[in-house]
């Protein structure tokens, strides 16, 4: 069943748990993450970025993805992750996607709630809930290299009243991508956050994240958490290890080896966020 993050992450802030949001690049990948969500009776946020929907559009994913979920039966969300523009959240929303993360974060406060509350007038007539960003979340994202700019709480406040927003990603110290050193997050600026913010909070960058800090991220009450690096890295070995053996040339081979891959690091995933059964 398709449904919004707006409801899916009201329940999860209600019941203290957190849903996954994975991102998928194609077929075997987005058919591994809906596997574990059936198999596990968990929530499951699918999520595209901009640089997978230039690979291939916003209309074949949307109807990939659904077509999926509803063949597994599966409570999904199919979500656009760092929508770069009002244009790009506007073809997602006429895709079939039924959640848009407008990502305003490198802008200017007031042109962030200006253009998110934009998006968030044309999707929420529609169904369909609207994720921001506010704060730098560091690292490398679709070919952009950020650093850390930590969330305001005050700042926050602003935001969360005027923008529109059903979700806020905020900044504590992630990073999109691999780690090179320990990650330091700020999980005082977090609770603060919680504190005086009612939205569903979002946590990206949790790709090589301890468990514990995940753990105690969701405690304090992150109710979404975004993993993308370590499933492309999970497909890829799996496909390499598969490709070992020369006798294997058909696609559909490797791609499997692929999914199963995914599918195992999805499941440990899923239950790191303690979502599984809550669908």
């Amino acid at each position: 069943m398709a449904t919004n993050t707006q409801t899916m992450l009201s329940r999860a802030q209600a019941g203290g748990y957190a849903v996954g949001a994975f991102n998928v690049e194609n077929l075997e990948m987005a058919q591994a993450v809906v596997a574990a969500a059936a198999q596990l009776n968990a929530p499951v946020i699918l999520q595209t970025t901009p640089s997978t929907v230039k690979y291939a559009s916003p209309a074949l994913f949307g109807a990939m993805l659904g077509a999926l979920a509803a063949e597994a039966g599966v409570t999904a969300a199919i979500h656009l992750d760092h929508g770069d523009s009002v244009a790009l959240c506007g073809a997602a929303a006429a895709s079939g996607y039924t959640s848009v993360m407008f990502d305003g974060s490198k802008r200017p406060l007031d042109e962030n709630i200006r253009l998110t509350a934009q998006v968030a007038a044309t999707c929420r007539p529609l169904g369909i809930s609207v994720e921001a960003e506010l704060g730098t979340v560091g690292g490398k994202e679709d070919g952009t290299q950020a650093e850390v700019g930590y969330t305001d709480p005050a700042e926050a406040v602003t935001f969360a009243r005027e923008s529109g927003a059903d979700s806020l990603a905020v900044a504590i110290g992630t990073a999109h991508g691999f780690y090179a050193g320990e990650p330091k997050l700020d999980f005082d600026r977090l609770q603060t956050i919680r504190g005086l913010v009612s939205l569903p909070l979002v946590l990206h960058g949790a790709s090589g994240l301890p468990d514990a800090d995940i753990r105690t991220a969701v405690r304090l009450g992150v109710a979404k958490v975004n993993f993308a690096t370590e499933l492309r890295c999970a497909y890829t070995d799996a496909v390499r290890a598969a490709l070992a053996d020369a006798k294997v040339f058909d696609p559909k081979k490797y791609g499997a080896a692929g999914r199963e891959g995914v599918k195992r690091l999805v499941m440990e995933k899923m239950a790191l966020c303690g979502c599984e059964g809550k669908a």
